[in-house]
C-alpha cells in the first residue's frame, strides 16, 4: 500500500472544480490536488494559481499520463462523463465523478464495468451521503428513534444552475430532475438502507424557464420501497430566494426535520449588501442568511476524504456507480418517459388503461365487485373529465399511466 498523501488530478475549472479544490485543502492529511484540467483557455491556469496546483493541462488525456496521480476527478459536463471515466480506468487511476453519473443506463452500466475490469474504483460524488446533518438523522433513524420509517423527504431548490450547459438537455440529460434529483432518489435509497425501490411516479414541467430550457424546471418524484418506505424527492430550478435543501423523516415513533441552511445560517439584514451569502442566492440585501464552513456542512470534503483514503485500501467506497445509477440513470429514464407522455394523442389515453388505473387505486376488497361494464362506464366519465381539463392537468393524468413502465424499469435495474 502506498504511503503518504493520494496525489489527485481534477478535470474541470469552474464551479464544482473549484469546490473539489477547496474541499481537498480542508482534508490535507488525506489527499492533495497535484494537477487540473481543463480545455478553457485561463480557467485552468487560474484556478491552479488560486489554489497552488503545481501542474496545468488543456487536455486531459496528457494529465492521465501522470505517474503519480492516483485518483482522478471528473467535475464537467455530464455528456463528458462516461468517456472521461473510462479514459481514467485505462490508465489505472481511481475515478470519483460527479453526479449524474452519466446520460444514458447504457453509459452508466459501461463505466462500472470498465472500472471492474481495470481494478480501479469508481466512485460516485454524492455529498448527501456525507452531509453532517443529514447523517445525524439517519444515525437517530437506525438507533431506533422513529420507529419504523414511513416517510423520507428530501427537497432542494433554487432559481436554477451556475453554467449555462445544464440548460441544454443534449449536454446535460435533462432538467431538475436529472440535476437535483438524482441527489434526492439516491438519498432515499441510502437513508432506507438500500431497500429496493417497487416503483416510481413523477410530476414534472417547465413552468417558468421556457426561454432557457426544453427540461423541466420543477419536478416531484415519488418513490415505493420493498420495505413499505415511501421517497418524495421535490425539486426546483424556479425557486427564488438561493438554495433551499432540506430533509423529513416520518416514523411510526417520531420525526425529524433538517434543513441543510438554515441551521448553520446567520439571520442578516443588510441594506448595502455584503460579499457572499450562500450558493445561488441572487442577492445580499434584506433579509439574507449566510452560512458559514459551506462546504463542510454540504459534506463534501468528507466525501473526498474518504475517498482518498479508498484509494488507498483503508475504507470501502460509501457511493459507488452502482448508487449513481440508482440516483441519476433513473431520474433520466424517468424523465424521458414522462417527456413522451406529454406528446401522445389523446386517444392513447384509452378505457383500459384507465381501468387498470382505477383498479390499482381501488381497494382490494372492492375489485371484484366491479363489473366490466361498471369499468367502461368509469373510464368513459374519467376521459370525459380528462379531455375538459386543462393541458396541465391533462399531462397529469397522462403521467399515471406510466406506473407499468417504471415498475418493470426498477426490476431491471435492482435486479
Amino acid at each position: 500500500m502506498a504511503e503518504g498523501k493520494v496525489k489527485v488530478g481534477v478535470i474541470g475549472s469552474q464551479f464544482q472544480a473549484e469546490i473539489h479544490a477547496a474541499s481537498f485543502q480542508m482534508m490535507p492529511h488525506e489527499a492533495e490536488v497535484v494537477a487540473i484540467a481543463s480545455p478553457t483557455p485561463g480557467n485552468a491556469a487560474a484556478l491552479a494559481k488560486r489554489f497552488g496546483i503545481p501542474r496545468v493541462f488543456t487536455d486531459y488525456r496528457e494529465m492521465l499520463k501522470e505517474r503519480d496521480i492516483e485518483m482522478v476527478t471528473i467535475a464537467a459536463p455530464n455528456s463528458l462523463h462516461a468517456q472521461m471515466a473510462k479514459d481514467i480506468a485505462a490508465a489505472g487511476k481511481h475515478i470519483v465523478c460527479e453526479k449524474p453519473l452519466a446520460m444514458t443506463i447504457a453509459e452508466g452500466e459501461e463505466m462500472i464495468s470498465v472500472a471492474k475490469q481495470h481494478g480501479v474504483l469508481l466512485m460516485y460524488g454524492e455529498e448527501l451521503f456525507f452531509t453532517p446533518k443529514y447523517l445525524k438523522a439517519k444515525e437517530m433513524a437506525d438507533a431506533g428513534a422513529f420507529g419504523k420509517i414511513y416517510l423520507v423527504k428530501q427537497s432542494e431548490k433554487h432559481f436554477g444552475p451556475h453554467s449555462a450547459w445544464f440548460w441544454d438537455v443534449n449536454r446535460s440529460g435533462g432538467g431538475a430532475l436529472m440535476d437535483l434529483g438524482c441527489h434526492g432518489i439516491a438519498f432515499c435509497y441510502f437513508f432506507l438502507g438500500r431497500s429496493p425501490i417497487k416503483s416510481v411516479y413523477c410530476q414534472m414541467g417547465t413552468y417558468v424557464h421556457h426561454d432557457k430550457t426544453k427540461a423541466e424546471d420543477d419536478s416531484l418524484c415519488i418513490l415505493e420501497f420493498a420495505n413499505g418506505a415511501v421517497g418524495l424527492v421535490e425539486n426546483s430550478w424556479a425557486r427564488r430566494g438561493g438554495m433551499d435543501d432540506r430533509i423529513e423523516v416520518f416514523g411510526e415513533a417520531g420525526v425529524t426535520y433538517a434543513n441543510l441552511h438554515m441551521g448553520n445560517a446567520l439571520p442578516t439584514f443588510s441594506e448595502n449588501g455584503y460579499g457572499y451569502a450562500v450558493e445561488k442566492a441572487p442577492t445580499t440585501k434584506g433579509w439574507t442568511y449566510p452560512v458559514f464552513e459551506e462546504l463542510w456542512n454540504y459534506g463534501t470534503p468528507q466525501e473526498l476524504a474518504h475517498f482518498s483514503r479508498c484509494a488507498r485500501g483503508k475504507e470501502t467506497p460509501q457511493a459507488t456507480g452502482e448508487d449513481g445509477r440508482i440516483g441519476a440513470l433513473l431520474a433520466l429514464r424517468a424523465r424521458q418517459r414522462n417527456s413522451a407522455s406529454h406528446r401522445r394523442r389523446r386517444s392513447r389515453c384509452d378505457a383500459s388503461a384507465l381501468r387498470g388505473l382505477c383498479l390499482r387505486r381501488r381497494r382490494p376488497q372492492d375489485r371484484d365487485a366491479l363489473s366490466s361494464a361498471a369499468w367502461r362506464e368509469k373510464a368513459h366519465r374519467s376521459l370525459a373529465q380528462w379531455s375538459r381539463a386543462p393541458p396541465n392537468r391533462r399531462a397529469l393524468s397522462e403521467k399515471f399511466l406510466f406506473e407499468s413502465w417504471c415498475e418493470s424499469l426498477f426490476r431491471e435495474v435492482t435486479a
